[in-house]
């Protein structure tokens, strides 16, 4: 069964997406006939070196997302992972050379496809008496033993962009910035890993993995890895990339090594959730630092993808200031991500919170009978959620989002952890008000600023009193205070805008 695609045709679908993106952007035009996309100030550009990418369509936001002043002039795009026809690519050339560049660099992606329709191109374009130099990007750090073909091209080709378009902006001629960028590609490497395949549009998946299993090593084609892992945590399957990527027994590897300085890209491979990129880069970040690695920028985001591929890449280059301050450049490109221009070891990530008001002191005594059996109630209450955090789970996706068994929960746990430092006030009223702060900082949801509210108002009437009177008028209280506030939320969604609201909706 083939994937589901929101496409006009399959034959179509990547002329579609660069028009796509051309027809949003003022700063790129398409050249008529071709499926290439230019910088619309090509002219702006006379006296200078001009910047070719390209490669089958498909890894969205490369190219064209990378086209812009500070990196590419423009980018050759195939179908989807087809590399570009060599008329394209030499149509491409010589418009550059036209608006009066000084001569072309193609910056070229390690497949067999690419590197011969360009090399073809480049040839042509030689013969005519264009100046054109081509770099070949082989950044995979997969194989233990290189293959024939060499490294594939994978996402550390969008650091090779930044770094010779930054080159180019600067005046520095084509055979300067063909040296440079090639010394720049031996000193990075790049490892993918996925929990399933991707589908070109009116494909099936291009190969299949067990519940438990993911690919480590793969390409941006759909093409299998060197071996297949078992599911891990986010930290494992880090760590596990990291030690392959690095290990001097892996020809294939980047030398990166205690006190080495990198810039880290973590690239998601087309279909994985914002959350979880961010769960990697966290574990990439202090991976790297508990190795000694320092880190002096860390891009996160989509860079190259594998259409809708649920899996990410990390990319190591090792840097020195003069390389960084190219990282650094300014560029206009809608793709490159704004990346504050500091280091990212050594800063300091987080601020002291702010002191908790002092709780009135308590009359009663911690330790007594009382107290005791608060604990025993609080731990069975506890005990009773964890077990039916599932059973709630799933009361609560007939007719919601699945989570209210894991926010009980995780209130749960909260609680367990807070009675562990020591024993609970004596006074129900500082019991009750301390359960609703905590609540209200660790449950989260819906579910906690409602009992947190109920727990504060709760806890008034047990000032004065605890009889039972006393728990009674507090229970009412606890309710009232719960269904003001829904009442709140109802005048508010039935209100015009701008219009203040009534007093119930300030008095908790």
């Amino acid at each position: 069964m083939t994937s589901k695609k929101l496409v006009n045709s399959v034959a179509g679908c990547a002329d579609d997406a660069l028009a796509g993106l051309v027809a949003c952007n003022p700063s790129l035009q398409l050249l008529q006939g071709h499926r290439v996309a230019l910088r619309s100030d090509l002219d702006s550009l006379k006296g200078r070196v001009a910047l070719l990418s390209g490669g089958g369509s498909g890894h969205e936001p490369a190219h064209a997302g990378f086209i812009g002043k500070g990196m590419l002039t423009g980018v050759i795009a195939g179908a989807v992972f087809t590399s570009p026809a060599v008329g394209s690519i030499l149509a491409a050339i010589r418009a550059v050379a036209q608006a009066g560049t000084v001569g072309t660099l193609l910056i070229v992606k390690n497949y067999t496809g690419d590197r011969l329709n360009f090399g073809l191109a480049r040839e042509q374009a030689r013969a005519e008496g264009i100046p054109v130099e081509m770099v070949v990007v082989g950044d995979d750090s997969a194989f233990t033993v290189l293959k024939k073909a060499g490294r594939r091209g994978l996402c550390g080709t969008v650091l090779i962009h930044k770094v010779a378009g930054a080159l180019a902006e600067a005046g520095v001629g084509l055979e300067e910035i063909t040296d440079r960028v090639s010394m720049v590609t031996k000193a990075m490497g790049t490892l993918g890993v996925s929990l399933s395949s991707c589908s070109v549009p009116g494909s099936k998946p291009t190969f299949e993995l067990s519940a438990d299993e993911m690919e480590l090593g793969l390409g941006i084609h759909g093409e299998a890895g060197v071996r297949r892992i078992k599911m891990a945590t986010a930290d494992e399957i880090v760590a596990l990339m990291l030690d392959h990527m690095t290990s001097s027994s892996n020809v294939s590897h980047v030398p990166v090594q205690s006190g080495s300085s990198v810039v880290l890209m973590v690239n998601n491979l087309g279909g994985l959730s914002f959350l979880e990129l961010g769960v990697i880069a966290d574990a990439a970040v202090r991976s790297l630092e508990g190795r000694g690695v320092k880190i002096a920028r860390a891009l996160v985001g989509t860079f190259m993808s594998a259409l809708e591929m649920p899996g990410i890449s990390l990319t190591l280059l090792l840097v020195d200031e003069p390389l960084l301050k190219l990282i650094d450049a300014e560029t206009t490109a809608s793709a490159w991500p704004n990346v504050a221009k500091v280091w990212v070891t050594g800063r300091k990530r987080s601020r002291t919170a702010p002191t908790e008001p002092l709780a009135a002191p308590d009359s009663t005594t911690a330790a007594g009978a009382a107290s005791k059996q608060m604990v025993l109630v609080l731990e069975r209450v506890c005990t009773t959620l964890l077990g039916l955090e599932e059973y709630l789970n799933a009361l609560d996706r007939a007719a919601g989002d699945g989570d209210c068994g894991t926010t009980h929960s995780c209130a749960a746990r909260a609680i367990q952890g807070w009675l562990k430092e020591g024993p609970p006030p004596g006074s129900p009223a500082q019991l009750l008000s301390k359960l609703s702060f905590l609540l209200l900082e660790k449950m989260g949801g819906s579910s906690g600023a409602l009992y947190g509210l109920f727990l504060t108002a709760a806890a008034q009437p047990l000032k004065a009193k605890t009889d039972l009177p006393a728990w009674s008028a507090a229970m009412d209280a606890g309710l009232e205070a719960m269904q003001n506030w829904i009442l709140c939320g109802q005048q508010d969604r039935s209100s015009k805008p701008g219009r203040a609201q009534g007093p119930i909706c300030s008095r908790f």
